[in-house]
């Protein structure tokens, strides 16, 4: 998408159903689930820029050695970096003759992930710490097994603070970092006392000390612990855990919010956010990955016995997260690849009619790279209307018998649908950027633009995936566009207006910095309603001490005041750039949220363009928000 917003995190998951020497004997390398680890993860690169993080366990490891291990890292190209600095170790202990790849055993012994359980994690830091500490998998660690646990994750809790308290008031010491921090307090609480009361049962048994860990970890059940950890809370997750054991499990929020699809095969079992990922990397047909349900673990016990099932209640509605589905997963995923050529399709008739159906005064394209699918779909649309129209049109022509050459050129030949590629990404000026602290003068050169294709009285039409703030459109895309001369610039944006923060994963809970809200604050002023900004802020503070779930959304009150139209038409003054060189006309257009459900069915989470959260602290966040907003205030809202 044009605006730079915080993309969703990535996890991946990989349990080896067999010993290493079953994979170097098949695969003709030990390591063969610590390259799938790699593979996956960097098919995910997509969904982590500022942080990477990879844990192992290893199963029946004896008294005196070591069995769980992370690597964290933050530099750039942390991915890369991780696996690398793990490959040296690795050739390293093999000159050192520690390890020989022809003998598991060795490798098991030695080297840190050669192991059967391993999981990695790809950060897009959403809390504001971008070190070495805030990056998953964050570990609590044990002289117990069973008390070690690691998680890592896709998620946001919104009552975070609530949960803390939970833990304060049970005696526990929290550490007031993260909601991940919370995530790993909280199940590891329910480990601690599952571990506890097993414990005692067996040593009031008669049990020698000895015997006991094995049979707790036999006992051990990680959908009761899950279960009781996660009841109260709120917010979409995706998580993954190793505990010390070998057990691994990946828990899914009850509403289907984050994503999450696993593949079961008789030699591993992996799980990734992402369906295609897994695909890939595994050569599976689509129909062999399954998707976690909502409210689900799947859990793979030390022993390898795999389950899936409920630690909560399903919602009887799913919630899947739009922004997710569509803007931040892999394109070419069979449903996803569909779906971004359909919300291109669903522009169609609004974009017509913003041309006054001039197709031959029309150039199609796109911006940025991401939008091309959607692009894609947009000119199959077109041209079906096109022929549909030309089709009409030659056999009433037949019929009335005016149809001739002439006319079969004109028809054929004439206002067609024409689509150029007409912004180019400088990648090489892009990373450049992103390192300098003075982006706005440098940014409207991120793009080199084709020259000569756009007449004086072609209108543009360049397709986005989604408009969030528009300083990116006003500082940058308008003005690149805007060196072709068109006639007019017609930006079309696949997603609806966002209108309401989101507190689920995407880091833009700060309502003021959205551009439908500023072009809705503005139509208030010019229409003398300033004084209903008032009553809604005085409105938000009266709630502020009320249970989350007994909170209104006040701010809905000010998008109902005015059209969807009045607020596009709004947004296009706002963001349209004031230029010496150029003095065409822009224009704005979104798609209708009805469209999006249409061609997005599987995943209507819209909160963000709609207001209607699906859990009570999403209206908590928005009335702080608004709040933040009203009061000048700089910052999260959750």
């Amino acid at each position: 998408m044009s605006d730079p917003i915080q993309h969703h995190c990535g996890v991946a998951l990989i349990r080896l159903l067999h010993p290493l020497a079953y994979y170097e004997q098949k695969y003709k390398t030990p390591l063969y689930g610590f390259n799938q680890l790699f593979l996956l993860m960097e098919k995910q690169h997509n969904r982590g820029q500022d942080g990477a993080g990879i844990g192992c366990v290893k199963l029946d490891m004896p008294p005196g050695r070591s069995f769980m291990f992370r690597e964290r890292e933050t530099r750039p190209n942390a991915l890369t970096y991780i696996f690398t600095k793990q490959l040296k170790i690795y050739q390293e202990l093999q000159r050192e003759g520690k390890i020989h790849p022809e003998f598991p055993r060795t490798v098991k012994e030695h080297f840190e992930f050669g192991g059967e359980v391993l999981m990695g994690h790809l950060r897009y830091g959403t809390s504001g710490d971008y070190d070495k500490s805030a990056c998953h998998p964050y570990f609590r660690k044990s002289s117990w097994a069973t008390r070690n646990l690691m998680v890592c994750g896709n998620f946001n809790i919104t009552n975070a603070d609530e949960l803390n308290q939970q833990l304060i008031s049970r005696g526990v010491h929290p550490i007031f970092d993260t909601d991940t921090q919370t995530v790993l307090e909280q199940i590891g609480y329910h480990l601690d006392e599952e571990h506890t009361r097993r414990y005692r049962e067996l040593r009031d048994q008669g049990v020698h000390g000895a015997d006991i860990p094995p049979i707790i970890s036999a006992q051990l059940d990680p959908i009761a612990i899950l279960r009781a950890a996660a009841k109260d809370w709120d917010g979409g997750y995706t998580i993954a855990g190793l505990i010390g054991n070998g057990d691994c499990f990946v828990m899914r929020d009850p509403l289907g919010i984050r994503p999450g699809f696993y593949l079961q095969t008789d030699e591993i079992v992996a799980v990734a956010s992402e369906r295609v990922a897994l695909q890939t990397i595994f050569d599976a047909e689509s129909d062999a990955i399954r998707e976690i349900s909502p409210g689900h673990a799947l859990v793979v016990k030390n022993d390898g016995r795999v389950r899936h099932e409920p630690f909560i209640e399903p919602a009887a509605r799913r919630y899947g997260c739009s922004f997710e589905r569509i803007y931040f997963s892999r394109g070419n995923d069979a449903d996803i690849y569909r779906e971004r050529k359909a919300l291109g399709a669903r522009l169609v008739d609004t974009l017509l009619r913003a041309i006054n159906n001039d197709l031959h005064n029309t150039i199609f394209s796109y911006i940025p790279n991401t939008a091309e699918t959607a692009y894609y779909g947009l000119l199959d649309e077109l041209r079906l209307r096109r022929r549909q129209e030309v089709k009409e049109a030659i056999l009433s022509a037949q019929k009335s018998g005016r149809l001739d050459a002439t006319l079969l050129d004109q028809l054929i030949m004439d206002n067609w649908p024409r689509g150029e590629k007409i912004a180019h990404k400088d990648i090489k000026l892009r990373t450049f950027i992103s390192q300098e602290k003075n982006r706005i003068q440098l940014a409207s050169h991120i793009y080199d633009i084709t020259y000569g294709v756009v007449a004086p009285t072609d209108n543009l039409v360049c397709i986005d995936d989604s408009i969030v703030r528009g300083t990116t459109l006003k500082q940058s895309i308008l003005r690149i566009l805007a060196r072709t001369r068109p006639k007019k610039i017609i930006i079309a944006s696949t997603a609806p207006q966002i209108r309401y923060p989101d507190c689920y994963g995407i880091d833009m809970s700060e309502l003021g910095k959205f551009i439908a809200f500023q072009a809705v604050v503005a139509l208030c002023k010019d229409r003398g309603l300033g004084e209903v900004l008032r009553e809604v802020y005085q409105d938000c503070v009266r709630q502020v001490d009320l249970p989350a779930g007994s909170l209104h959304n006040h701010v809905r009150r000010l998008y109902d005041l005015f059209t969807a139209e009045q607020i596009s038409a709004k947004i296009s003054e706002l963001v349209r750039p004031s230029l010496d060189f150029w003095s065409g006309e822009v224009q704005i257009i979104f798609q209708k949220i009805e469209d999006l459900h249409e061609a997005v069915p599987t995943n209507r989470g819209d909160w963000y363009f709609t207001g209607h959260y699906p859990t009570p602290g999403g209206l908590a966040v928005l009335n702080r928000s608004y709040i933040n907003y009203y009061e000048n205030k700089v910052g999260r809202s959750y």
